[in-house]
């Protein structure tokens, strides 16, 4: 008995330590700002926007886009739109009569998934830097301004943002965010971050190489592709954007899970990446790998021993284990766990990297399963930004 409590405490040590080294390497670097050393300039910028059946908020998403704090005259906005909902029709009467910002409309009779069209709506992007963003999502008005200042800087190629506000009031989701930015802060400080995040990312134009057709983590494919050819690619957390999120646990899976397997295959299919490109691929690679890949299954592990032990040594009383670990995911879905709120996002992510983990292991067992980049709205996260 006391083997399997060691065990499992040896379990749980393994799993903290890379987390409590990368938390002390933030506290003595103590990173801060941007990690580019770029200036103010304004280059030409075309802002991507991929739409399926957006109707009811692609005309609010393109006010935000013309209102922001950058000329117009250097901006062109490409839409690629596969919608069979009037999404089009609505892009074309929301720019008709204006001269700028330019418009480029590719509209695709089938959906043929969001990698493919995004390859082909940077194919078509104009300007000197991309900026990519999704219709259910909010930036800031100066982010564009401020990823220009980011790429200024000659070793930069790519830079993404921070979700400064979960829209819907999710807890669960800002927690992981707040978790997730000072990883990315000391990432970028280091050398460059893995994530990049679909609400705002930008790139210089020339850098961009064509992602993977059936790739479900399109923005960080991109970026880690970026980063193999040479470039840095930062998080900069003064480049706001909000996106609508879910809090209860049921309602996150599909969400966090579709996240967590379009990571997880992608860090597999760039594996050989590891160990080269300067930092990142000694230490940023590493540690993602160890967070997405090794930790989940550690802590499942942790769990289990946890409970066997505790039945095995306090019979029926140990079923206080379970009860407790059923306590902490019902109130932490609620949000009422207070300061342990940001643990709860941090076991709720890891709970969507196992699943995911265990559905890739099951797709390549199955030749009829197939996972692709089409993906379906979410109509009650849209009702909040209408």
């Amino acid at each position: 008995m006391r083997r399997l409590l060691r065990a499992c405490f040896a379990l749980l040590t393994l799993t903290g330590l890379p987390y409590v080294t990368y938390l002390a390497a933030y506290y003595l670097l103590r990173p801060s700002g941007s990690p580019a050393n770029g200036w103010p300039r304004e280059p030409s910028v075309s802002i991507v926007l991929p739409t399926y059946n957006e109707a009811a908020i692609v005309e609010s998403k393109l006010e935000e886009l013309v209102e922001l704090d950058y000329p117009m005259d250097r901006v062109e906005i490409v839409v690629v739109d596969s919608s069979d909902d009037g999404t089009a029709e609505l892009v074309e009467t929301f720019f008709a009569g204006r001269s700028a910002p330019e418009l480029t409309l590719i509209h695709k009779d089938e959906r043929e998934g969001l990698a493919t069209a995004l390859n082909e709506a940077y194919a078509a992007a104009a300007s000197e830097i991309v900026v990519k963003t999704d219709c259910d999502s909010r930036i800031a008005p100066d982010a564009v301004r401020k990823a220009a200042a980011n790429l200024a800087d000659p070793e930069v190629a790519a830079v993404t943002g921070r979700n400064a506000e979960v829209i819907g009031g999710s807890e669960v989701e800002q927690g992981y965010r707040d978790v997730q930015t000072m990883i990315q802060v000391l990432e970028s400080h280091l050398d460059s971050t893995l994530i990049f995040h679909g609400p705002f990312s930008a790139f210089e134009r020339d850098a961009i190489v064509p992602i993977d057709s059936d790739s479900v983590a399109d923005d960080s494919e991109l970026a880690l592709k970026i980063r193999r050819n040479g470039g840095r690619v930062v998080f900069d957390p003064e480049i706001h954007y909000r996106e609508a999120a879910h809090s209860e646990f049921g309602k996150r899976r599909e969400q966090k899970d579709r996240r967590a397997m379009g990571l997880l295959r992608l860090l597999w299919r760039q594996r050989d990446a590891i160990g080269s490109h300067g930092l990142y691929g000694r230490v940023v690679l590493p540690f993602n790998w160890w967070f997405m890949v090794i930790s989940p299954w550690l802590l499942a592990g942790s769990i289990a021993l946890a409970t066997v032990g505790s039945l095995a040594l306090a019979g029926p009383f140990g079923l206080a284990v379970p009860a407790a670990l059923f306590g902490f995911t019902t109130l932490g879905s609620r949000d009422a766990l207070g300061p342990l709120q940001p643990a709860y996002a941090l076991f709720d992510t890891q709970v969507s990297l196992l699943r995911a983990s265990v559905a890739l292991v099951r797709a390549r067992g199955d030749e009829d399963e197939t996972i692709d980049g089409t993906w379906a709205p979410d109509r009650e996260l849209r009702e909040v930004l209408q």
